[in-house]
């Protein structure tokens, strides 16, 4: 089989070194936008609905708004992520609005502080998809594209960051 060439402005972009200034900047942002989202959610006014004595109410009321906009010609949910929501995730509402709220802090985190960046950035896509898939738009398709490159990216997003002195330790190479 024969292998394909890598472009050089992937080499350069998700490989180069001289690329982590860049990268920084871009962890920064996509990392304080999840930040202050979990935040609010952990400690600002409605936390009581999130991780407080009324924790999963914010989610059910989340929910319940999906499952509205899964009918009609067009939806903006569709069918089968509508069935997730009817047969999953309603009846477990607690334990996604802790999931959500500690999710979104702990991803910006880890971008801020270049803290297993490929990772953080993967959980916060994946939290972005869901929320599309619930019908909700907001950021979450410019954090979504901020963040596939930054999984891309990786190996030098986190240059400036913790990664830079984990990420070795960890992928040793054993002779």
């Amino acid at each position: 089989m024969r292998k394909l060439p890598e472009l050089p402005v992937s080499k350069f972009l998700f490989k180069n070194d001289r690329t982590a200034i860049f990268w920084l900047i871009v962890r920064l942002y996509v990392g304080w936008q999840w930040l202050e989202a979990g935040w609010e959610k952990i400690t600002g006014p409605s936390s009581a609905k999130w991780v407080g004595d009324q924790a999963g109410v914010a989610v059910q009321g989340f929910l319940t708004g999906a499952l509205k906009k899964s009918s009609g010609a067009h939806p903006d949910v569709q069918s089968w992520y509508a069935s997730f929501i009817s047969t999953f995730a309603i009846h477990h509402t607690v334990a996604f609005s802790y999931m959500v709220a500690f999710g979104e802090f702990f991803v910006g985190v880890g971008l801020i502080l270049g803290l297993f960046t490929g990772l953080a950035a993967f959980f916060g896509g994946f939290m972005n998809v869901n929320y599309l898939f619930a019908g909700t738009v907001s950021t979450n398709p410019l954090l979504l594209v901020l963040e596939i490159p930054l999984i891309l990216a990786w190996r030098v997003a986190g240059l400036i960051g913790v990664d830079r002195y984990i990420l070795p330790r960890l992928f040793k190479k054993k002779h």
